[in-house]
């Protein structure tokens, strides 16, 4: 008998399969939830530090509306050029750099001397968190065997979800703080919000060590080629997961039946070649349907999650008062119309607002994981189809009643459709092949949010002017997004042509 004598090649699937679901998964669940917590905190950490710093960097309202727009600012210019990166340099090593600059640009942030300079160095945080954020869930979907794809990538919603409750609670304690130190050489004073600042870089910090400790994504490299290295990678996967000796991994050679890239010299034409595949068939269906998806998921839910402090703050004002008889429309009118006694400079946050705001986040939170449990009985096109119905329904019947408390149950069901960001981006790393997947997660995010920049002002123009349209027209397009979601493949349809392409 020949003792040299190799199994066949094996396809990467199975062989992902064959290194078990174990320690190996956790590790990169937890590296992928603290890039997810740091998205949050870049993404949201604007919403308390421009009302905090008004006192000292005494921007007006204008200036204040050019800050808030900065996150999203920063994931729409860099998206192409991360994903780019990722598919053509590799996940880890796009990872370490974007996390490592985030973290630098985000802690400098903190000592800006002016809200230019502050809006600089948040727009070059957000936008490198924001590639390694769209990187890392291509990252963990590579690592992870597909019957457990899916639930990780969902559950990764819960997450975002859950760091952006936590930066309310964080912000309770600090941001009364009243120690001020002077610090000459940038003629500006250490205080509370640039303390906060601070904290709210840690996860990036801990991301970027996290990085640094983590394979290769193996499917990426034998995508490029590198199977040796491929190899290798899988086998530290399975001493991970199983405790076992490396020796006793049963694969020697891999295989990954799909379209690989050709060499092309020059940024630009590198670039244009990563992009050319998902503009053309056999990808572009699936390309024109996720974009269209993201539009109109990000477009009406993130529009609501972003103004939800302020409707949720008018809300309660009015039921404290004892106005609980009106319609949303109508508090939101005579919030608006309400006279102002006394004009005060108060930079301080409403610490109930905060409280309530957190709440609610953590309870789309724990819906979240039952909506993620679900999964495996409905699969992901049915809850995707179900949620945005829900969604868009409960939006358009908010406004259509005065009970209160229906409408607040009616407000939370609206804003769940949330949790299908998390879906779509299981269906992009799915349906795109390994050697466009970074960049294909990367612009179906980019235009999401882009089209949520556009969502969010009018949803504010719409609620100062026209209140009621605002219910209508954002439940419509929730509705919309339902409608069309009947055209995704079913799971078992994904799973058997993966099979095929194996």
């Amino acid at each position: 008998m020949n003792m040299n004598t190799k199994p066949n090649r094996v396809a990467f699937e199975q062989a992902l399969d064959m290194t078990g679901y174990s320690r190996f998964n956790l590790c990169m669940f937890i590296l992928a939830s603290s890039i997810n917590i740091s998205m949050a905190f870049e993404i949201f950490s604007i919403s308390y530090l421009v009302p905090a710093s008004v006192c000292e960097l005494n921007t007006t309202n204008i200036q204040q509306g050019y800050l808030a727009c900065v996150p999203l600012a920063g994931i729409i210019a860099t998206s192409h050029v991360w994903g780019y990166l990722a598919d053509t340099k590799g996940r880890r090593k796009i990872l370490i750099v974007s996390t490592s600059m985030g973290y630098i640009a985000s802690t400098l942030a903190a000592f800006s001397p002016n809200w230019i300079v502050l809006s600089l160095l948040k727009l070059v945080a957000t936008a490198c968190v924001a590639g390694a954020f769209a990187t890392s869930l291509a990252f963990l979907g590579e690592c992870t065997p597909v019957a457990k794809r899916s639930m990780l990538l969902i559950l990764s919603s819960t997450v975002f979800l859950s760091g952006t409750a936590v930066m309310a609670v964080i912000a309770i304690p600090v941001l009364p703080l009243t120690f001020s130190y002077y610090i000459p050489v940038l003629d500006i004073y250490f205080n509370s919000w640039r303390l906060l600042d601070m904290i709210y870089a840690l996860p990036i910090a801990v991301s970027a060590i996290g990085a640094n400790f983590a394979y290769e994504s193996p499917k990426y490299l034998v995508s490029v080629g590198r199977h040796e290295e491929a190899l290798e990678a899988l086998r530290g996967m399975y001493v991970l997961n199983t405790g076992k000796s490396g020796d006793s991994y049963q694969v020697h050679a891999l295989v990954l039946d799909e379209d690989h890239r050709s060499v092309h010299k020059g940024f630009f034409a590198s670039i244009i070649a990563q992009s050319v595949p998902m503009l053309k068939p056999p990808l572009l269906k699936d390309t024109i349907l996720l974009s269209c998806l993201c539009c109109l998921t990000y477009m009406g839910m993130n529009s609501f999650m972003i103004w939800m402090p302020y409707m949720v703050n008018v809300f309660m004002s009015s039921v404290i008062a004892g106005n609980d008889h009106l319609t949303i429309c109508e508090m939101i009118r005579n919030y608006q119309n309400a006279t102002v006694v006394e004009e005060a400079k108060d930079c301080s946050l409403n610490n109930v607002a905060m409280v309530m705001v957190f709440g609610i986040i953590m309870i789309l939170a724990v819906m979240n994981i039952g909506v993620t449990a679900l999964v495996k009985y409905m699969g992901r096109k049915n809850i995707y189809i179900g949620l945005q119905l829900m969604a868009g329904i409960s939006t358009i019947c908010i406004n259509c009643g005065p009970y209160w408390i229906v409408n607040a149950i009616l407000f939370t069901l609206a804003v769940s459709g949330v949790f299908n960001c998390g879906f779509l981006s299981t269906y992009t790393v799915d349906l795109f092949p390994t050697y466009v997947r970074a960049m294909a997660v990367c612009l179906t995010i980019m235009v999401g949010r882009g089209s949520a920049v556009f969502g969010i002002n009018i949803l504010k123009r719409l609620m100062d002017n026209h209140c009621e349209y605002v219910f209508y027209l954002f439940g419509g397009l929730s509705c919309l997004g339902g409608i069309i979601g009947f055209l995704l493949p079913s799971d078992a349809k994904v799973l058997e042509q993966k099979k095929l392409n194996s």
